[in-house]
Parts: C-alpha cells; sequence; structure tokens
C-alpha cells in the first residue's frame, strides 16, 4: 500500500448506550471497538492514526496508552465533515492516502482497506465504501456506474423515489490523498436542514469538480454502526459468528457452534474438539488434539495437546494444562500448572500450585492458599496419589510417588514415597444409635399427645 494514515471520527455523545463507558470502548469478544479498528490498521502499517473526540476523551486517552496514536477534540461538534477537518493539524506534513472511518464501525478489514486504496492507485480522487443491505431504510444511497463510477451521492430526504429505489448505500467511510482531502473538507458547506458539514459531501464536491469517485461493495455486516445495546449484541453475534467459520475452517470441531462463545485473542489448534456451552475469556491458547466438554469456562488459560478439560470445569488466568492432563467436571484451576499426564477428575480446586507428572488428585480436594493476606504456593511431586476430601495448607510440599490418605489435613511437608495420614481416631460405641432412635421417638410420641 501507499503511505496510509487514518482518521477515527468518535465525537459523538452516545446518549443511545446510556452508558458513563465511551460509546468506542465498549467492547465486542472482550475488546473496545475501538482497539479492533485500531489492530485492523495494524495489519496495514498505517503511519499515523487520529482518533478525532469530544466529550470522555480521558477514557479514549487510557484505552490507547502505549499506543501511536493521537486524540484530537471536536469542539463545538459541527458535522462529520468538520470532525474530520479537526485532524489537518495532528497530519500536517503526512504525504499519502488518509482513511476516514467511524469509532463505532469496528468491523471495518484492512483487506477492505487495501481494495479502497487500490481504487486510488487506479486513477480515483476519492473512494467510498457502499454496501447493499436487505432493507435500505434510510441510507444516503450511491449512484453508480457499472464499473464502480460514481454519478450522485444523495441522501434519503434529497432523493427523488427513482434514486430511492437503488439499494447501494452509503457507509460514510472515504479514502483520498492527503493533497485532496483538506480541501475537499474545507470546501464542504453546511446548507442543510440540520446546519452541518457532511462527510458524504467529500465525494459530492469532487464530483463536481470533474474528478472520478470510486464505489468499493462490501459485506453490509462489515460497517454496520453500534449505536445502541441492541447493535452492540447484534455486532457481538456477528463477530462470533465470524470466529466460528474460522476455527472450524481452522480444523475445529464445534458440536453446537452456536452455543461456543470466543475472545478476541482465543487461539485453537487442529483437531480441537469444543462440546457445546463454552465459554472462552481473554488469553487462551489450546494446543491441538484438545478436548473441551461441556459448560466450561476458560480465560487466561494455556492447554497443551491431548489435554481434556471438563465438563463444567472453569480454568482461570495461569492455569497451564501439560499434555495428556484432565481436569473434569466441577474442578477449578487459578495459578496453577497440572504436569503431563496429571488428572484432578471432579470436585476440586486447584490454586497456586504446581503438580507433577502422572499426579492424581482425588475428589473434593483443595490447596488452601489464602491466609486472607497473602497467597502461597503447594508443590504436589510427580505421581503422588492425594486421596478424596484433603486440604493442602500451604506452602507444603507433597513429595514425588508419595501418598495422601483420604480425609487429610496436610499441613507439613510430606517426603517422597511417604504416607500421610491426618485423622481423629474412631471412637466405636456400640449400640448407641439404636439406643439413641428409641429415646428420641419415645419423647416425639410424649409431644403429639400433649399437642
Amino acid at each position: 500500500m501507499t503511505d496510509f494514515a487514518a482518521i477515527i471520527l468518535a465525537a459523538g455523545k452516545g446518549t443511545r448506550m446510556k452508558s458513563d463507558l465511551h460509546k468506542v470502548l465498549h467492547p465486542i469478544a472482550g475488546k473496545p471497538m475501538l482497539l479492533h479498528l485500531l489492530d485492523s490498521f495494524d495489519q496495514l502499517e498505517c503511519q499515523r492514526t487520529v482518533v478525532v473526540v469530544g466529550d470522555r476523551r480521558e477514557q479514549v486517552d487510557a484505552a490507547i496508552a502505549g499506543r501511536s496514536v493521537e486524540t484530537v477534540m471536536q469542539e463545538p461538534q459541527h458535522g462529520t465533515a468538520h470532525a474530520a477537518l479537526q485532524a489537518k493539524e495532528a497530519l500536517a506534513g503526512f504525504d499519502g492516502h488518509i482513511l476516514v472511518t467511524f469509532g463505532d464501525v469496528p468491523m471495518v478489514r484492512a483487506e477492505t482497506v487495501r481494495r479502497l486504496d487500490e481504487a486510488l492507485s487506479e486513477g480515483a480522487r476519492v473512494a467510498v465504501l457502499g454496501f447493499r443491505p436487505a432493507d435500505p431504510l434510510a441510507y444516503g444511497r450511491i449512484l453508480a456506474d457499472d464499473d464502480g463510477t460514481v454519478r450522485k451521492m444523495v441522501e434519503y430526504k434529497d432523493a427523488s423515489e427513482e434514486e430511492r429505489a437503488c439499494n447501494l448505500c452509503n457507509s460514510g467511510v472515504l479514502i483520498a490523498h492527503s493533497r485532496d482531502i483538506w480541501p475537499l473538507l474545507e470546501g464542504v458547506q453546511n446548507d442543510n436542514a440540520q446546519g452541518e458539514y457532511y462527510l458524504p459531501d467529500v465525494a459530492t464536491g469532487a464530483i463536481a469538480r470533474g474528478d472520478t469517485v470510486k464505489v468499493v461493495e462490501t459485506d453490509p455486516g462489515e460497517v454496520a454502526g453500534v449505536n445502541s445495546r441492541a447493535e452492540l449484541a447484534a455486532a457481538e453475534a456477528q463477530w462470533q459468528a465470524f470466529k466460528r467459520e474460522e476455527a472450524m475452517a481452522g480444523g475445529a470441531t464445534l458440536k453446537a457452534p452456536e452455543t461456543v462463545f470466543f475472545s478476541w485473542d482465543t487461539q485453537l489448534g487442529q483437531d480441537v474438539t469444543v462440546d457445546p456451552n463454552v465459554v472462552f475469556g481473554p488469553g487462551v491458547t489450546v494446543a491441538d488434539g484438545v478436548h473441551i466438554k461441556a459448560f466450561s469456562h476458560l480465560e487466561g488459560a494455556t492447554i497443551a495437546s491431548g489435554a481434556e478439560v471438563g465438563p463444567y470445569a472453569r480454568l482461570r488466568p495461569g492455569a497451564v494444562m501439560e499434555e495428556d492432563s484432565f481436569i473434569g467436571n466441577f474442578v477449578e484451576m487459578k495459578k496453577a500448572t497440572l504436569g503431563k499426564g496429571a488428572k484432578a477428575s471432579h470436585l476440586s480446586y486447584i490454586g497456586d500450585a504446581t503438580v507433577g507428572a502422572g499426579a492424581n488428585i482425588g475428589a473434593g480436594t483443595i490447596t488452601c492458599n489464602y491466609d486472607g493476606y497473602f497467597k502461597y504456593q503447594t508443590v504436589i511431586g510427580e505421581r503422588a496419589f492425594i486421596g478424596s476430601n484433603s486440604a493442602l495448607v500451604a506452602p507444603v510440599t507433597i513429595g514425588a510417588d508419595a501418598i495422601v490418605a483420604a480425609g487429610s489435613t496436610v499441613s507439613r511437608n510430606v517426603a517422597d514415597g511417604e504416607l500421610r495420614m491426618v485423622r481423629a481416631e474412631q471412637l466405636v460405641k456400640p449400640g448407641w444409635a439404636d439406643r439413641f432412635h428409641d429415646t428420641m421417638k419415645k419423647k416425639k410420641a410424649a409431644s403429639n399427645k400433649d399437642e
């Protein structure tokens, strides 16, 4: 691509979201909409990016901290062309193509921007992004020839019935060379009902002066705006559908795709099987041949090849499952490593722990890792066997091949190959229960007579 810069318009108040959070920072798949766009532009090696903001600028600044992105204010707000013009000083000296898009249109892909850029390289002075929705509603229309040359762009309210019959609509996204875009923006007039300066008039102005304007078409979903919670939910559904298709195309089996939810950064290997109703939070990497069973929730976890998870398992940040390890139903892991071939089959909590290869964690086992102030480590050696309903009070080390008897509370280290049994001595009283039942039955009978 030619040297490329982007202007992202994000000065709207977002009142329909009814939120204290800036509209463009509402997340899709766990990542703010604005950052989805910035990541797409990173793929294009975007030289300069300017975000035009208004209200809650400090939130946007915090979200983009550490990125080579500048924010500028639009105050007062006089329309989208006026907003784009606020980036002129920030982009002073830039010589190349400038894309103008919207922070609440997060699905614009790098490949689509490349197609717009190619239209400029092929002779267009301005290239606009169009789409054909199932219902054109009140979108502005683009009247174009078969080769994509735009003859006219018109707002719905100003269009004739014949023009409204055209289903090619304007997304508002456009691109032009830096030497052209600033004069075109400055030439936009506000002689309309709202008294505002509208971005589509950049293309209208180019056509009026005899320049070639081209339209590049894309899927309606890519340019869907997010202005309300309902539209945010629709964008999330669209993103999830795309990610599911991508996962299956990459060699994963999703048994009920519509019930599986991914994060923006989920990585699945080949021959991974995901059962119904699985949720991936941020930071999950799954290697080849893993089986994730139904109703499991994973975030911040790394799972090696051949491992099994669930059903009803929860892997929290820092959970690492090595090759062929197994986490069963109602097991929770946090900041813990389960070694190769190790198992925790059911009803256990493994936190701040290292479990050696081949170890077995019995049902009801918990690592007692927190004293109310600090977290402590539990280390379980290779092939150790932890009996059911055991409490391992950290910091504690269980040696290799050691056995912890069921029902034990272990607060001191266990040596390699040692048996540790921590139980109270059993007290046996023959016939006591029979005598108790007889006494209580007589008392209850007497009580019923008194009533």
